[in-house]
């Protein structure tokens, strides 16, 4: 079997416009199914991308013998119910980002995952696999900056939309889960450890309840990360990693334009080489990885340990927010 035969689960912008075209154009995702608690509504998204079946129901699409891994793409608080449902189907789990609401929950489904040994867990954070992050990392980990010091990192965006589940706290929205996490990711990634502190502050919507402006400072033991991360500033994300001798610094280090060039740049000491990136699908490349883990039976590339550590700093960083004190 060349291809792995995906059904998604959730009919999300992000999906439909993003996820579900890469992963139709990678070399080993054939996606045959979607579904919905709407018939008529998965049946909407499904025809358009040319997907073949549409379901109901979320337990319909599990029960289908035919697929072989779900991509759930759900908002936050069902993360971890439908994985664990997934997983107890027989089928292979991509989960989006966060992979649950906090770290108990995250370790809710890894409890879960450890009974099926045979199966694959992942969180999807596409970001890392796109080469500009590899390249980052060969830079960072070459000696390309000298001795790595600090990070620093901003994503936001600008919505008061209160229909949408970013603006709702009861389901996991807020500006932290849904592009923070990135930042505190990228930290983690790029120091390769743990933050030892956290010290945040966040401001609150008054009608959402979500955290609308968060900051932090990461302390690990080579230094710190400082990033903000907002769902109500201007439209901004950028990437600075800071060594002795150099820094490399990330345009565009999120969601990078599948179809465009963008540049990273890197200065060691008075000299800056600026690199043309791209075009790259971040969404491909993360389909064809996990579903060539499947193939092969290897390991994901992002073992779901990681996506629990990923939620403990979260956590940390709401608790610092709330007690006006280091974690």
């Amino acid at each position: 079997m060349e291809k792995v035969r995906w059904g998604v689960i959730g009919t999300g912008k992000i999906g439909l416009l993003k996820t579900i075209p890469a992963m139709q154009r990678g070399k080993h995702c054939a996606i045959t199914a979607m579904a919905s608690r709407d018939l008529a509504r998965a049946q909407a998204a499904a025809a358009p991308l040319g997907i073949p079946t549409a379901y109901g129901s979320y337990e319909a699409l599990l029960a289908d013998p035919a697929i072989d891994a779900v991509y759930v793409a759900l908002p936050n608080h069902l993360h971890v119910p439908l994985s664990i449902q997934a997983l107890e189907a027989g089928k292979h789990v991509l989960c989006e980002k966060p992979v649950g609401l906090d770290a108990p929950d995250a370790e809710r489904l890894a409890a879960v995952a450890a009974r099926f040994p045979h199966l694959k867990v992942m969180e999807a954070f596409m970001y890392r696999h796109h080469p500009q992050w590899i390249k980052t990392m060969e830079i960072v980990r070459g000696g390309g900056i000298g001795e790595l010091r600090a990070i620093h990192s901003v994503f936001s965006y600008f919505n008061v939309d209160a229909a949408n589940i970013r603006n709702q706290r009861e389901i996991g929205g807020g500006g932290l889960m849904d592009v923070g996490c990135y930042n505190v990711s990228l930290s983690r990634f790029v120091f390769g450890d743990e933050p030892e502190r956290v010290t945040a502050t966040a401001t609150f919507d008054p009608v959402f309840k979500t955290d609308t402006l968060t900051s932090a400072i990461l302390e690990f033991r080579g230094g710190p990360s400082l990033f903000t991360c907002s769902t109500q500033l201007v439209p901004y994300q950028r990437v600075n990693v800071f060594g002795t001798d150099g820094r490399v610094e990330l345009e565009i280090p999120f969601n990078a334009p599948p179809d465009a060039s963008h540049w990273l740049w890197h200065q060691r000491g008075r000299d800056t080489t600026v690199l043309s990136v791209g075009p790259h699908d971040q969404y491909q490349i993360q389909g064809d990885l996990f579903s060539r883990a499947i193939l092969d039976d290897t390991p994901v590339p992002t073992p779901l340990s990681d996506a629990i550590a990923n939620m403990r700093v979260i956590d940390r960083v709401f608790q610092s927010a709330e007690h006006h004190r280091s974690f």
